[in-house]
């Protein structure tokens, strides 16, 4: 059974407390425990007249004890503002992608800021990209500073992962009593045509009738929930990052297709992960699926 367990890259710069503050805030909701995670990597060295890899220098004992120091310092501040939550630290010597990649099979989520020093650095790089494309629960990538009155947004087209998106979207807008917007897109004409009067491109009523459908169904599951359905004729880059300037959370699949093939992790998510107003989740399982 995956365990109630949010895990928090942490690294005491600015993004990583906004992350912390995120998956704090996720876990007085749901009761999960949240767990400040660093990892570092140090390279082997070894003298010149030698073949065989001596271990570094670096990390010492002084090293680990201030960054046990610094990850104390949070779980300290954690319980004067979420005194309810549960809260445990974690530190490895490995890497920082494929720890988060295996530990991510008994989380509940990984939530990480949108920059950060040593133990997560380069997130919006090889990092985030591989633990979003891989990890066996969603990945949260903590942006901006929305308020907590606005709606949440998820992309989706016909794929699977896209399902998965809207399942964890829905969740999120119900726990936090805000609308749902659901927008799915179909790209515009381009090209040599694009500029002809004989050109008007608009989404028909056959082409949204399964968006529709599809909304219908999750309103029936929770009436309470305010769910809207938005068809639009863009890029899905485009309109996934106006959309986030309005909204608390941007929910994504990890695979696209049809009009948003290759949504995630190609173009589409590289420009939402950097550009996005708003934090962004990426789906690509559900704990336990």
């Amino acid at each position: 059974m995956t365990a109630n367990r949010i895990i928090v890259g942490y690294d005491r710069s600015a993004d990583s407390r906004a992350a912390a503050s995120w998956a704090l805030d996720e876990a007085a909701r749901t009761g999960a425990l949240v767990e400040f995670f660093y990892a570092y990597e140090w390279p082997e060295w070894a003298p010149a007249a030698s073949t065989i890899p001596a271990p570094a220098v670096w990390p010492d004992g002084e090293t680990d004890r201030a960054i046990k120091g610094r990850l104390h310092e949070a779980v300290t501040a954690a319980k004067q503002t979420h005194p309810g939550v549960r809260t445990e630290i974690s530190i490895v010597r490995a890497s920082t992608a494929l720890t988060l990649i295996e530990r991510s099979a008994d989380a509940r989520l990984i939530v990480v800021g949108s920059r950060g020093n040593s133990a997560v650095a380069g997130l919006l790089g090889s990092v985030s990209v591989a633990v979003s494309a891989h990890a066996h629960c969603p990945v949260i990538v903590v942006r901006g500073d929305a308020a907590p009155t606005r709606p949440v947004v998820v992309g989706v087209d016909d794929s699977p992962s896209a399902h998965l998106a809207l399942d964890f979207a829905v969740e999120q807008a119900a726990a936090r009593g805000v609308p749902l917007r659901v927008i799915r897109t179909w790209r515009p004409i381009t090209g040599i045509w694009e500029d002809s009067p004989l050109v008007a491109r608009t989404v028909t009523a056959e082409e949204r009738r399964p968006l529709d459908e599809l909304v219908a169904g999750w309103h029936d599951k929770y009436p309470q929930l305010e769910i809207s359905a938005e068809a639009v004729v863009d890029h899905p880059a485009n309109a996934l990052a106006l959309a986030s300037t309005t909204a608390q959370l941007l929910v994504v699949g990890t695979r696209g297709r049809g009009a948003v093939r290759g949504m995630l992790l190609g173009s589409v998510s590289q420009h939402l992960l950097h550009h996005s107003a708003c934090t962004v989740a990426v789906v690509r399982e559900l704990p336990g699926a």
